[in-house]
């Protein structure tokens, strides 16, 4: 049974406690600013993978291994189905953000002793936090959540691309990708960014902030979620070497260079 959050490691719930805690409009925006006005890191692609074997996600309640096994087990079950080469990558990327936390700090929630801004389930912030999120009697900690209504500072069918988002991997990755030359299709681009939302693509929240193109691309997120959770084992791939050979191919004919600014 995955996302079992019954009988879980202290470390879990204090991440999730910290991050209803100080995730809020405020702090959003704080946190969106460092990201456009810090001197961004020229890495390889590989180089930036390698550093997810020093991050083990302390949300997760499934994966007690590092996450770079984590992205090569979705891409890999992707693969397995054959699925399209630009959703294989998609898989293989879509958790590559946590690496932000070679740039963060305790302070913020984004290192690797403090999680709380990188990992676990993102909410919409400057409004009311359904009680459908994984530890809703946190709720009560979220300052947004006690000032505003279920359409807080927002309007009826705004789109979730005028939401701010409770900052975390998703958006360090999508604005990361955003910022570097490649050809990867808009549905790669919406998973990265919403699929830890889990509130809306799982247990259907926030429909009263969808548009007509969120309604579209709900189903795209569902999709990526069966490879996303399902294909997790404790189990490390013995032939990453070879794993990244293949989707170098796939790599190189979306992006123009090996090397990305992070």
């Amino acid at each position: 049974m995955f996302r079992n959050y019954k009988d879980i490691e202290q470390k879990i719930k204090e991440t999730y406690k910290m991050s209803r805690k100080y995730q809020n409009i405020e702090f959003y925006d704080l946190m969106l600013s460092q990201y456009n006005t810090r001197e961004k890191k020229k890495m390889n692609i590989w180089d930036a993978f390698d550093l997810l074997n020093n991050f083990i996600d302390n949300s997760d309640p499934d994966m007690e291994l590092p996450n770079i096994y984590h992205l090569f087990q979705s891409a890999e079950a992707a693969r397995k189905d054959n699925a399209e080469d630009w959703f294989q990558l998609t898989c293989l990327l879509h958790d590559l953000g946590k690496i932000m936390y070679i740039f963060g700090n305790d302070d913020t929630g984004t290192s690797v002793k403090q999680q709380w801004a990188i990992v676990g389930d993102t909410f919409i912030l400057g409004c009311q936090i359904p009680d459908t999120i994984v530890f809703p009697e946190y709720n009560i900690l979220n300052k947004d959540h006690q000032k505003y209504d279920n359409y807080g500072i927002y309007s009826r069918h705004c789109g979730l691309e005028k939401c701010k988002i409770s900052w975390g991997h998703d958006e360090f990755l999508y604005r990361t990708l955003k910022n570097n030359e490649n050809t990867l299709p808009p549905q790669a681009y919406y998973i990265i960014r919403y699929h830890s939302l889990y509130l809306w693509h799982s247990k259907n929240e926030y429909s009263h902030f969808e548009n007509i193109y969120d309604t579209i691309m709900k189903p795209t997120v569902q999709r990526f979620n069966n490879y996303d959770l399902y294909s997790k084992e404790n189990t490390k791939n013995k032939n990453i070497h070879e794993l990244k050979e293949y989707y170098q191919k796939i790599f190189s004919k979306y992006f123009k260079n090996n090397d990305l600014y992070f």
